[in-house]
């Protein structure tokens, strides 16, 4: 396993306990090898292709052994499928095509300074926020 993101997130999973098997790896691998959001049906399809002896259970288990482990976050976009990324991964934000279900990560700088003057306003200290835009192309 070559990739610093999978690495990363073995040894977070260490670092809490977590005993590694070989099919973990592999799924370790899938998740930090992932630059889009999949659900557990797209991580199963990319760790058997690795990985021709990891069954749909294993990866159910192991994504829901990751996520309360804080490895991994869940994402629902509304369409019904939930969606996993590294917990770690750099803060951004998300814009959904909801004709595709395409999801564009984004940064502003703009935003998060509003939501921190905003959080002020309200007596609040942020630490942490999630923002989700829903959207329809506006050109084909």
């Amino acid at each position: 396993m070559t990739n610093t993101n999978a690495h990363n997130i073995v040894a977070r999973c260490e670092a809490r306990g977590l005993r590694m098997t070989d099919q973990r790896r592999v799924l370790a691998r899938v998740i930090g090898d992932a630059v889009d959001h999949p659900d557990v049906e797209e991580i199963y399809a990319r760790a058997s292709a690795l990985d021709p002896h990891i069954s749909l259970a294993t990866v159910y288990r192991t994504v829901k052994l990751f996520q309360e482990a804080g490895i991994l976050d869940k994402l629902e976009f509304g369409d019904g499928r939930a969606r996993y990324e590294d917990a770690e991964r750099d803060h951004h934000d998300h814009l959904i095509d909801v004709s595709t279900g395409k999801v564009i990560e984004f940064i502003d700088p703009e935003i998060e300074a509003l939501q921190e003057k905003i959080a002020e306003r309200l007596g609040f200290r942020l630490i942490g926020h999630r923002l989700e835009l829903l959207g329809l192309p506006t050109r084909k």
